[in-house]
């Protein structure tokens, strides 16, 4: 099974810190975020990584590939801990294909079709982290118990944030999963079907390339994944995993980075105590 990263955006949001470096790149305490969520796959029983690129983004494909040099003078200046950081990195089995003209979500999923074949495949968003990698095995398991169906993540957002996003609607099957009826993209809070907005984590059916390969360009003149979702609705089953917000973070505009970077920091004991002391009466 392959997993597809979406990530040749502009990154207009966190300009200019993103004029020359990627927002894939830009770190969560010691590692890109884009590495998170190349690990998160992995642990999901992934066998490769399909990153969708931009040709300007370098520095990306430089972050998965080996460096012998820098990892021979870690090791020989006696830093281990970080040769063994920089040589894992680079060992990651992640293959690049790239997205030439900014065409939309789900043009730039359908860049990967060559790769992903007839099998089933994630799509994983950059902008949320998901650090204790266990959405994606969760997602797998209820597609195994659904015959292959596919299966998106999405969680409870407030009233005014409805229109936002991709919003499903459907029957509440219990303990977190529903099976999804419709979908519809950033609708008026009276035309949605629910509050139940989609995260950025898809487990997809390989019909949903065919579908991609005929979508017509939707919203904002883009070619939109879930516009074949809704297509796929008419084909086959699908189904959601109802998360909780603190299962993910996200990192797509600079105050929720930073709320991110601060989350996972205040995992590591000795980071969080340098937190608390040095900044932590700024919000007392």
């Amino acid at each position: 099974m392959k997993a597809v990263i979406p990530a040749a955006g502009l990154g207009s949001r966190f300009l200019p810190a993103t004029k020359a470096q990627p927002k894939e790149m830009l770190p969560v305490v010691d590692k890109p975020a884009i590495q998170y969520i190349v690990e998160e796959a992995l642990e999901a029983g992934v066998d490769e990584v399909i990153i969708v690129n931009s040709r300007d983004k370098k520095s990306i494909e430089d972050q998965f590939s080996p460096h012998d040099a820098l990892v021979n003078h870690l090791r020989g200046v006696g830093k281990d801990s970080y040769a063994d950081a920089v040589e894992h990195a680079g060992t990651l089995p992640v293959s690049f294909v790239y997205q030439d003209e900014p065409l939309g979500l789900g043009h730039a999923v359908h860049v990967a079709a060559p790769m992903t074949g007839d099998d089933m495949f994630f799509v994983m968003l950059g902008d949320v982290l998901v650090p204790d990698n266990t959405m994606c095995q969760r997602m797998r398991e209820v597609s195994e118990a659904h015959g292959g169906a596919s299966v998106i993540a999405v969680l409870p957002v407030p009233d005014d944030e409805v229109s936002r996003f991709g919003i499903i609607g459907g029957e509440d099957l219990g303990d977190g999963v529903w099976r999804v009826t419709e979908m519809v993209e950033k609708p008026a809070l009276e035309d949605a079907p629910s509050n139940l907005a989609s995260f950025g984590r898809y487990l997809l059916s390989p019909t949903v390339m065919e579908l991609l390969a005929t979508t017509e360009p939707g919203a904002g003149g883009e070619i939109q994944l879930t516009d074949a979702l809704v297509s796929l609705l008419d084909r086959e089953e699908m189904y959601a995993i109802v998360i909780d917000p603190s299962d993910g973070y996200d990192t797509g505009t600079v105050p929720s980075w930073i709320a991110a970077n601060v989350a996972q920091a205040m995992k590591d004991p000795k980071i969080a105590a340098y937190l608390k002391e040095t900044v932590g009466p700024l919000f007392a």
